[in-house]
């Protein structure tokens, strides 16, 4: 008896548990050993240069030397004029993305939407325009339209129509049917339905993501004007090419300046609307 109880407590001692499988572990090696090739075959392309580097606490330290004091005539003169410019690009950017990106997130909903043709080309539509950068962008637009506010409009609102269609997509496929069921029933038409089904579910996600957007909008329209794109940034590519350090400063603080109260302003209207 006593030898028929030891066996069960042997064999229980004897098991042992482990987190992951053999084959997990491996797996886990191999992702570790890819990770740490990447880094290495990075540092290696990029070229740093030792002498540059050594020299660059110098270099940063002589460029806030020119920039000291502020020059804070510069800013009626030439900045506030560019600002304003700025932030006309971001807020008509965001809305020429709305209207296009409503259209486009009501066909990538598979629940609205059961057409797969039109689901997979609206995809292919949010897809092309996350994957290309607001730089080139507005690079392409410039191209077309010349230099100037109107190309840089064009590619902030191109590069949000891909964020803001995805969002809203998703946020209307998660709406609950039960709703939509009961407006189906009654005889609703497509339009109630996205109207009194759809739209009270999605609605704070909708101006989440308006307010989100439009203030990663007034940050990106920054630097549209480095490449002629109009708003701030072509001051600030203007200062930099003439060194005029003080003038560059008095730029870099009112974008600052303007990313901040872009970020109370957003916190606020979120408070008060959602």
């Amino acid at each position: 008896m006593s030898e028929s109880l030891a066996l069960p407590a042997a064999a229980a001692h004897s098991r042992r548990w482990q987190r992951f499988t053999l084959a997990q572990r491996l797996l886990r090696y191999g992702v570790w050993l890819l990770i740490v090739w990447a880094v290495v075959q990075s540092a290696r392309t990029i070229e740093v240069i030792p002498e540059f580097l050594y020299d660059a606490p110098e270099q940063m330290g002589d460029m806030l030397t020119r920039m000291w004091p502020v020059d804070w005539s510069h800013y009626p003169a030439v900045v506030h004029a560019a600002l304003m410019e700025t932030l006309h690009m971001a807020t008509l950017g965001t809305v020429l993305a709305l209207v296009l990106a409503v259209p486009l997130s009501l066909l990538v909903a598979g629940n609205i939407t059961r057409n797969r043709a039109l689901n997979f080309a609206a995809r292919v539509v949010l897809v092309a325009s996350r994957s290309v950068n607001s730089l080139v962008w507005a690079l392409l637009f410039v191209a077309i339209f010349g230099p100037g506010p109107l190309a840089g409009m064009f590619a902030i609102a191109f590069r949000s129509v891909g964020f803001v269609g995805k969002l809203l997509g998703e946020a209307i496929e998660q709406t609950p049917r039960g709703p939509i069921e009961a407006l189906q029933a009654a005889g609703a038409s497509t339009a109630a339905q996205v109207w009194y089904g759809y739209w009270p579910h999605i609605k704070p996600a909708f101006w989440s993501v308006v307010l989100l957007r439009w203030d990663i909008n007034v940050r990106e329209s920054g630097v549209l004007g480095l490449v002629g794109a109009g708003g701030i940034g072509v001051a600030l590519d203007t200062a930099l090419n003439l060194f005029q350090w003080t003038q560059v400063a008095v730029i870099l603080i009112a974008v600052f300046a303007i990313v901040v109260l872009a970020e109370v302003v957003v916190t606020q209207v979120r408070k008060r609307v959602l």
